[in-house]
């Protein structure tokens, strides 16, 4: 059977101009709009003498509530993708003001900081490595294998606090003279802000760093 082509009328055209969302939103409505068109333009101009045959007809229907129901589903999907965003963003304002735990660097402000090491097993000695912003080693200090938390106060070999920044941390394992890891520390840091980019929720800390609330490991009270 020759399928009729058909011109959308005027009131498709502003229907679809009118369109919002996303370009697969846009193109799958517009397409569920022609095909709508095109099977009822061929209804309609069908030869009296040679009908359209049934089974055509009803698969044709079948084909164009698919159509439909793939809209309807996209459109709920997309509902309910902003509504679990605005639910995640509305949880994390909740730790805006609190100090975060996560590998990052942390900013340095006068105010000690809170470094988590980690240690390599058969380490029998460790020291932190704390690096400014440049990479450059600015002080390195041995440290206890039963220590949990290690405090950095900032205070250079004069007692005179350290410039602004942020300032990394690492933690070098050793047996007897051999290096085992070099394994980078967990610092603690302020949130200021939870926003979200590009379709993903992330958290601003205080030094402008920003991270994934997936790589939070511990949350407490701003210090």
């Amino acid at each position: 059977m020759e399928t009729q082509s058909v011109q959308p009328n005027s009131s498709t055209t502003s229907n679809t101009t009118q369109t919002s969302g996303t370009p697969e939103k846009r193109a799958l409505t517009s397409d569920f709009e022609t095909f709508l068109n095109m099977l009822t333009a061929q209804a309609r101009n069908q030869d009296p003498l040679e009908p359209l045959d049934g089974a055509e007809y009803a698969a044709q229907l079948a084909q164009f509530s698919m159509v439909e129901q793939q809209v309807k589903t996209n459109d709920t999907l997309a509902t309910l993708m902003t509504q679990m965003g605005n639910s995640d963003i509305a949880e994390l304002s909740s730790w805006v003001g609190k100090d975060v735990r996560a590998i990052a660097p942390a900013h340095y402000s006068g105010d000690p900081i809170t470094v988590t090491p980690e240690f390599a097993a058969t380490a029998d000695r460790a020291e932190l490595v704390v690096r400014d912003s440049t990479g450059t080693i600015v002080e390195r200090k041995a440290i206890g294998l039963s220590e949990k938390q290690v405090t950095w106060t900032g205070l250079d070999s004069s007692d005179n606090k350290r410039p602004t920044g942020l300032y990394s941390f690492s933690v070098e394992s050793y047996k007897e003279d051999s290096l085992l890891q070099d394994q980078t520390a967990a610092t603690y840091n302020s949130i200021v802000e939870a926003q979200i980019q590009n379709g993903q929720i992330t958290l601003v800390l205080e030094g402008g760093q920003v991270i994934l609330p997936s790589v939070v490991t511990g949350v407490r009270a701003g210090s």
